[in-house]
């Protein structure tokens, strides 16, 4: 029943930005990474960037160089940034936390996610 809380979405031509925010509530205390995951339509969800607890950040090839977490975010946020955005980021945005934490030595995870903001990019 807990989700994240993100926004941002919107309509932007080709070549513009946009700012996704995204944040855990902070019930949510062990955060191992957060994410972002874009939805097309007859897709499944695909991460395109994702930033650990530690600071370190890895995108995907489609994105490398145009959408960043930065690094600056405070704690349990991730927010996007989209900038040279083209036809085909056209999706809804989905935003994930992992929660990696331990009860009395036994690891245990849970996954969370936001409910989603859509992204469209015009030609």
């Amino acid at each position: 029943q807990v989700q994240l809380v993100e926004s941002g979405g919107g309509l932007v031509p080709a070549g513009g930005s946009l700012r996704l925010p995204c944040a855990a509530p902070g019930s949510i205390f062990s955060i191992n990474a957060m994410g972002w995951y874009p939805q097309a339509p007859g897709n499944e969800r695909e991460l395109v960037a994702v930033i650990t607890s530690g600071g370190s950040t890895n995108y995907a090839d489609s994105v490398k160089g145009r959408l960043t977490i930065p690094r600056d975010n405070a704690k349990n946020t991730a927010n996007l940034q989209m900038n040279s955005l083209k036809p085909e980021d056209t999706a809804v945005y989905y935003c994930n936390a992992d929660e990696v934490y331990s009860i009395y030595g036994s690891q245990r995870r849970q996954v969370y996610w936001g409910q989603g903001t859509q992204v469209t990019v015009s030609s």
